[in-house]
Formats: structure tokens, C-alpha cells, sequence
């Protein structure tokens, strides 16, 4: 996403800019500034006044409402017709799903742990099943990490990810925070940072490591 240009967008929106404007202003497209502004009100007076100028806002507003949901609508039911094509997973996916994410988000580098970061809590919670389930990982070998931003709240994030991993947060080790100005622009999009399941046994860190390579001859084929 253009950061930049969409914080652009909704200032010029809040001034009571049409969307054609703001798209020819900073020659982006009509649908982005579209999605962009979604979330921004018009007064009644800007209303007005755009009205004046020759633009139908509220027929603009009406019919792309309209189409985004409808968008939307037609999105959802490609998804749902999808999911219904997994009705349960057995143990023997769960290990392929659980080897396939490590192999592409798992940390390759310290022999002692198997871990994994992510944001995502439902990729975390099926990693924890992985290890639970299939490695069966006695709960002391498990210890976590966040990883945040100093403008958020670290204590929420720690709570929000023990309750999401079931790993208490006396085995959490000292959370990061990352200083940054830059990282401001992920408060909403990353309200708890991410997360690392670590599990301390340098055998389970081989075997994942060897049932990657294995995995690896079948991309071949």
C-alpha cells in the first residue's frame, strides 16, 4: 500500500475534496482513493458544496458503496465455497502443515530451539498443535518472545499472545521493543507485534530440519 499517499488522500477527503480530485491530484487510481477514504464522512456543507460544483456525491457515495460491497460480497462467497472443501485435518496433514510453515517462516540458524515467528495468531495456534500433537513437546520445553513497537502497549501484547499460544508468560523471555519512528504506521496492522514459539531441544530442531529435506526432492518432481 502507498502509505504516503493514502494518509494524502484522507486529508484532502476530510477537506471536502472529491475523489476524482484527489486521484487526478496524486495520479493514482479512482478505486484505490476509493478504499482509501472509505472510512471518511463528509459534512453536510461539503456535501453541499461538491454538489455545487457539478458532482452528484451522493449518488458517487451510493453507487460505490454499492460496488464494494458487492465486491466484497462476491469475495466472501469464492471463500466460503473454498473452505467447505476442507472438512477436518488429520494428523498426518497437520504434520505437512506444520513442517511446510517451518520450512518457509522457522528459524535455520540457532541448532538449539526450533522456532517460529509470526503475526498471524492462527498460524501461531496451528504451530503449537505441530508441536504439541505431532513433536509432542512437553509444555517446559516451550518459551515465547514478542516482538513490538515502543508506542504500544507491551504488557497487552503479552497477555493477547499467551492466551493465543497457551505458553505462560513467566516462560516468555524479555519482550522486544522495537524503537522506531517508522513503525508508528503499524500500530492498527500490528497492534500485538508478532510472536516466536520457541522450543528448546536441539533434536527436534534435526528432525524438522531432515523432514524438510526431504520434502525438498518432491519439488522436483
Amino acid at each position: 500500500m502507498k502509505y504516503e499517499e493514502k494518509k494524502r488522500a484522507i486529508r484532502m477527503r476530510q477537506s471536502g475534496q472529491s475523489i476524482k480530485e484527489i486521484a487526478r491530484t496524486l495520479n493514482v487510481a479512482r478505486s484505490s482513493v476509493s478504499i482509501w477514504v472509505r472510512n471518511v464522512a463528509l459534512t453536510v456543507e461539503q456535501r453541499k458544496l461538491l454538489t455545487l460544483r457539478g458532482y452528484s456525491v451522493d449518488a458517487i457515495e451510493k453507487r460505490r458503496i454499492v460496488r464494494i460491497q458487492g465486491t466484497k460480497l462476491r469475495h466472501q462467497r469464492t471463500m466460503d465455497e473454498a473452505g467447505k472443501m476442507i472438512k477436518r485435518i488429520s494428523q498426518r496433514e497437520l504434520w505437512l502443515i506444520g513442517v511446510a510453515l517451518y520450512w518457509g517462516e522457522g528459524g535455520k540458524t540457532n541448532h538449539g530451539a526450533a522456532r517460529i515467528s509470526n503475526s498471524d495468531p492462527a498460524v501461531i495456534q496451528m504451530m503449537m498443535r505441530f508441536f504439541r500433537e505431532i513433536c509432542k513437546v512437553p509444555e517446559a520445553k516451550f518459551a515465547g518472545h514478542v516482538h513490538t513497537f515502543s508506542h504500544l502497549n507491551a504488557e497487552a501484547a503479552e497477555k493477547y499472545w499467551s492466551g493465543v499460544s497457551g505458553i505462560q508468560r513467566e516462560k516468555f523471555y524479555k519482550t522486544y521493543s522495537k524503537p522506531s519512528i517508522a513503525s508508528k504506521g503499524k500500530k492498527d496492522s500490528l497492534p500485538y507485534g508478532t510472536f516466536q514459539i520457541y522450543v528448546n531441544d536441539t533434536k527436534l530442531f534435526f528432525t524438522i530440519m531432515g523432514w524438510i529435506e526431504r520434502l525438498k526432492h518432491f519439488g522436483s518432481r
